[in-house]
């Protein structure tokens, strides 16, 4: 017998995905500004109001209140009904310094030694479910309120949407762990004021049946788009009316959304946020490097299923263990232990190696905020960063942790 898996979504105009943008647009900032800022930056947004907090070491100067304003405006919070809106929302800044006693351990002489900037474990985890070795279930959640919000910015179609939405995919796998078919699918989005709520709801549901589902399966790969067929559950804003919504509806708080952030609740998490966090942080950048090496490993064909853990002791560099689970799918007759040990000999796990291989100290982390730091694909593109005084321009390259550039020396590795 075979069972259901869920995941969520929630779009880019949620509150807690409002607060993640804007502390990702800081770290960029400062980034851009210093490429050696120590960042941890913290927001908070509610009812006209967004308070910035959290430990910064930098020698740039970043105009945090533009900044924020201008993240709001581009997810689309510009109507004073919102009751938050970019022109006119307070911006509280309470940034201080970075501790003195963490930079200690995370800065070193020799940069390939740099110690790990917190303790903690984090986790990487890829499967053959979709073309981005994504679990489907969140690969679909995601695209469904990308679909909505690019509905919402063209405002030919469902011109009522606001930009505050969240979703979710009950997905029918078999006994094989393979998806079968689509059995649920939940879209909460906030819209305007209507005239008659019997008539909104109805307005609503028919625009996502007719509007955004066709949308959503052509963008879909040949394995995916049958998986959602004329037998599904739908269920849209299931408690009626959603007109107070995003910041004015619910506060948002970085570091919320997890979850959504990576894998949909499969796998692991080891608990570490990833907005407002330079790389010297190893919740994130050693994530990445976690997802990065579960990817290039499914890629190969070792298994068809990867989840890798590290772990670290803030201030050392090497990593304190690295542990690999192939739920039984491995493609080889090594235990995962011994997987293991021949992945480690492959990558460097030290976190100045981690940043110089992704090139993590480039101002790339605000398009991570919205719809998965994970599963996106890597495309190269110019920034204007500082340098010696002046501003240059740099081509640089985002999502590089989900590069394949690692398939042929894994598999040459496992003689696959």
């Amino acid at each position: 017998m075979g069972y259901l898996f869920t995941s969520e979504s929630v779009s880019e105009g949620h509150p807690d995905k409002v607060a993640d943008q804007i502390s990702d647009a800081l770290l960029d900032e400062f980034l851009r500004q210093d490429q050696e800022s120590k960042v941890a930056a913290e927001t908070l947004v509610t009812t006209g109001l967004v308070v910035l907090s959290g430990e910064v070491k930098t020698n740039g100067y970043v105009p945090v209140q533009k900044i924020a304003r201008k993240v709001i405006d581009r997810i689309g919070y510009t109507k004073s009904e919102y009751m938050f809106d970019s022109g006119s929302c307070g911006v509280i800044s309470a940034i201080h310094e970075q501790s003195e006693d963490i930079n200690r351990g995370v800065e070193r002489a020799d940069e390939e030694n740099q110690g790990a900037g917190d303790q903690g474990m984090m986790f990487g985890y890829a499967c053959t479910e979709t073309e981005d070795y994504m679990p489907s279930p969140l690969h679909l959640s995601h695209v469904l309120l990308i679909e909505l919000a690019a509905i919402r910015r063209e405002n030919k179609e469902m011109t009522y949407l606001r930009p505050d939405s969240k979703s979710q995919v009950t997905m029918e796998y078999d006994d094989n762990n393979k998806p079968v078919r689509v059995h649920t699918i939940v879209i909460s989005t906030q819209h305007d004021e209507f005239d008659e709520e019997t008539a909104m709801l109805e307005k609503i549901k028919k625009d996502v049946q007719e509007i955004l589902i066709p949308r959503v399966k052509s963008k879909l790969g040949e394995a995916e788009a049958p998986l959602i067929d004329d037998n599904y559950i739908l269920h849209v804003n299931p408690t009626g009316k959603f007109v107070i919504g995003g910041p004015h509806g619910d506060t948002g708080l970085t570091g919320r959304k997890i979850i959504v952030d990576t894998y949909g609740g499969k796998g692991a998490h080891g608990g570490g946020a990833f907005s407002g966090k330079d790389s010297s942080k190893v919740d994130r950048s050693a994530a990445y490097a976690a997802r990065h090496i579960a990817k290039n490993m499914v890629a190969a064909g070792v298994a068809e299923e990867v989840l890798v853990q590290v772990a670290y002791a803030i201030g050392v560099a090497e990593p304190v263990g690295l542990f690999i689970n192939t739920y039984g799918s491995a493609n080889t007759k090594l235990s995962d232990g011994e997987i293991a040990e021949k992945i480690s000999a492959i990558f460097d796990l030290r976190p100045a190696a981690i940043v110089k291989r992704f090139g993590l100290k480039n101002p790339i982390f605000e398009p991570t905020a919205a719809y998965g730091h994970v599963g996106r694909k890597p495309y190269s593109q110019k920034v204007i960063i500082k340098q010696n005084g002046q501003e240059v321009e740099k081509e640089v390259e985002f999502f590089t942790w989900e590069k394949l550039d690692y398939v042929d020396q894994i598999k040459s590795a496992f003689e696959l």
